[in-house]
């Protein structure tokens, strides 16, 4: 069973509970969202297995009794298999997030996260990548620049490279990527939600 530390909403720790409760109670709760980047000036983003929208490169809770940084570690292992060294991950914000939806059962699911966002640079190949296929269907890279200019619709569309595993074998090939394909959830805007990631890797790449 996994448990989750919270908070009051100016981030005092309160306790542990499970991640059922944590969301049943809209408890606030730290999570990590991960962005992978090489020296090149591209970002990883995480292709999802249920819409096959894009999204941070990993995500998740941070359990009870860890640190902000091991969570990245854990998560970026468990999504897409690889370890890199969390002590260099670079913090880009910490965001508040709220969220509320009936689930499919008509009870609720009340999210209020913390929501930590760091970027690491990563210059490996894509054979390193072991995705877990129940969570993610593979990566796309996209030059941080081209993303920036396209959710700023100053272009329609941008180049990606897909990376994806078939068979076993992790191959890609490149496509042609518009605004609809990243993930913006109700109420959220694409700009506020990835800008300053993405102004956060160019300023590191530049």
């Amino acid at each position: 069973m996994e448990f989750i530390d919270y908070y009051d909403e100016e981030g005092n720790y309160l306790g542990k509970e499970t991640r059922d409760v944590v969301h049943r109670d809209a408890l606030w709760h730290n999570t990590v969202h991960c962005w992978l980047y090489d020296m090149k000036g591209n970002i990883y983003f995480q292709i999802r297995k249920e819409e096959g929208t894009f999204y941070t490169t990993a995500s998740g809770h941070v359990q009870a009794s860890e640190s902000v940084k091991e969570g990245f570690f854990r998560e970026i292992k468990e999504e897409i298999g690889i370890e890199v060294n969390y002590e260099n991950a670079i913090l880009v914000d910490v965001v508040k997030f709220v969220l509320d939806r009936e689930n499919k059962d008509g009870s609720m699911f009340r999210d209020r996260a913390f929501s930590n966002v760091y970027i690491c640079d990563f210059e490996e190949p894509i054979d390193a990548f072991s995705f877990d296929l129940e969570e993610i269907d593979g990566l796309v890279k996209m030059n941080a620049k081209d993303v920036l200019a396209l959710i700023n619709k100053q272009v329609d569309t941008i180049n990606g490279e897909i990376i994806k595993c078939y068979d076993g074998v992790n191959k890609s090939h490149e496509e042609t990527i518009d605004i609809t394909r990243f993930l913006v959830n109700k109420g959220e805007d694409i700009i506020t939600k990835y800008g300053d990631v993405l102004n956060k890797v160019i300023e590191v790449t530049s």
